[in-house]
């Protein structure tokens, strides 16, 4: 059984160096770079030193139950916290990098700090010093709470587009290109959220 407290001590290590030197920094990561369909949705988040929230970790190494959970929690307690998410149009029309690093930094645009850490991004427009860290998500708790804002709320708009198209599945594979989503995509063509950037490989778009 995972030792999550010993878990917190490690991931918050980091972020408490940085509160111990009396810096104001924020936590920044995106969720849904890789799907086929849907938005990217990147957070900012400024924590405070306490409460230090037990099982904040990667979104991805944590339950969706326990996500669903967290996500309030970090509301409820951080300082500062803003969800913005880039559109497939947006996505299609400048690319997937820069559409992610236009959300992150209109996320992080009114933050009142100095430095942003980053999950592996390291040129952002902000006002402030930008720190890429290369899986920060499991490196450092505000990153990670970040990551789990950014999850949430990206998970909770696709099942309200499965809802709208539900041939697809995206209540269960949230966009990513699953066989039975490619299958899917095959038969019944492309639906308005989908990526004309990303899906060329399995359908005809026509010029």
């Amino acid at each position: 059984m995972k030792d999550w407290q010993a878990r917190l001590e490690e991931i918050s290590q980091m972020d408490r160096e940085l509160w111990a030197k009396g810096t104001i920094f924020a936590g920044m990561d995106e969720a849904g770079r890789g799907p086929l369909c849907g938005p990217v949705a990147t957070a900012c988040v400024i924590m405070p030193p306490t409460p230090l929230l037990l099982y904040v970790d990667d979104s991805k190494k944590v339950s969706e139950k326990r996500r669903e959970l967290l996500y309030d929690q970090i509301l409820e307690t951080a300082v500062y916290a803003r969800v913005e998410f880039a559109e497939p149009e947006e996505i299609d029309r400048i690319n997937i990098l820069a559409a992610t690093k236009r959300a992150m930094a209109t996320a992080g645009a009114e933050a009142p700090c100095s430095l942003f850490l980053v999950d592996a991004i390291n040129d952002l427009q902000v006002t402030g010093e930008v720190q890429g860290i290369v899986h920060g998500d499991a490196l450092c708790y505000s990153i990670a709470a970040a990551s789990i804002l950014a999850k949430v709320s990206r998970d909770r708009l696709m099942r309200k587009y499965d809802e709208m198209y539900p041939q697809y599945g995206f209540a269960k594979n949230k966009g990513y290109g699953t066989a039975e989503h490619i299958a899917a995509l095959k038969k019944y063509g492309p639906c308005p959220i989908h990526r004309k950037s990303f899906i060329g490989n399995f359908v005809d778009l026509g010029k």
